[in-house]
């Protein structure tokens, strides 16, 4: 399948993992949709200048993916100016961290949980149930963009980063991929990622990362196996593989996180053991 024949729905690519995600599909030629939400405009801006320059072809649709009339309608509009949708990347989210927000008995934290499961689940159903039939008219694929907060929840290194209802909501996710997997079977293939500590989401380039004091930071990259945080350009890449060249996979979770879940716990040296030759 070859990104050059078919249009690729990419929401969040004002932020650096959507961002990466169309540039990877840019480049080879894809189609991008761009779904926007008000809350960046100079992101999306910034977007937008950026893929014009590279010679993309896109097309931004402003939009609540919160709201499913607002989610059918843009569907209806990529469809209609872009056609041969193939490729949905469900890279839409909103995690409050809690080095940044705090508690969520803070009024100033009223509507934060139910932020987090809108964007998080409800704005990912919406887009799925929308694009589903066109999905299956092209034998397309979805892949949903999840977090190891689904696994770890608020514990550990990065407690300070992920809140109870964000990991509530991408535990969430990993249910919908499997059951979506066996309704969108054998026309579309629906897999996800599930992301660790990635630079620009939850590293390096981001207000939480910026709070948390040396040794905080250290913990955390300390904790995670290859001793540093992801790229979104990472991200990108296997995205890319999976949507073009995982034909077989489906109902997968693949995890992106350098061994963060498997923790900082070292792999000892094999003890010569009690038992001689002789006895």
């Amino acid at each position: 399948m070859e990104p050059d024949a078919f249009t690729v729905i990419v929401p969040g690519a004002s932020r650096p993992i959507g961002r990466a995600v169309a540039h990877e599909f840019g480049r080879r030629g894809a189609t991008l949709a761009l779904p926007c939400y008000t809350d960046w405009p100079e992101s999306t801006a910034e977007m937008e200048a950026e893929f014009h320059r590279a010679g993309y072809n896109f097309m931004s649709v402003f939009c609540d993916l919160r709201d499913v009339k607002s989610t059918s309608a843009a569907i209806t509009q990529i469809d209609s100016s872009l056609g041969n949708i193939r490729v949905l990347i469900n890279n839409i989210e909103r995690g409050g961290m809690p080095v940044v927000h705090g508690s969520y008995s803070h009024p100033h934290n009223s509507d934060q949980w139910n932020l987090e499961f809108d964007t998080t689940v409800k704005a990912k159903w919406n887009l799925y149930q929308c694009c589903l039939p066109l999905l299956k008219r092209s034998g397309g694929t979805v892949i949903n963009i999840s977090s190891i907060a689904a696994r770890i929840g608020r514990a550990g290194p990065a407690s300070y980063l992920f809140s109870d209802g964000y990991s509530a909501a991408n535990r969430a996710i990993f249910s919908m991929t499997r059951g979506w997997a066996r309704e969108a079977a054998p026309e579309v293939r629906v897999n996800e990622v599930m992301l660790g500590i990635i630079n620009g989401r939850h590293g390096q380039g981001t207000r939480g990362w910026g709070l948390l004091d040396a040794d905080q930071r250290r913990d955390i990259i300390d904790h995670t196996l290859l001793k540093r945080n992801g790229s979104p350009q990472e991200v990108a890449e296997l995205v890319c593989y999976i949507a073009t060249q995982a034909h077989y996979m489906t109902g997968a979770c693949i995890t992106l996180d350098g061994g963060f879940c498997l923790g900082s716990e070292p792999y000892m040296k094999l003890p010569a053991g009690d038992i001689s030759p002789e006895t």
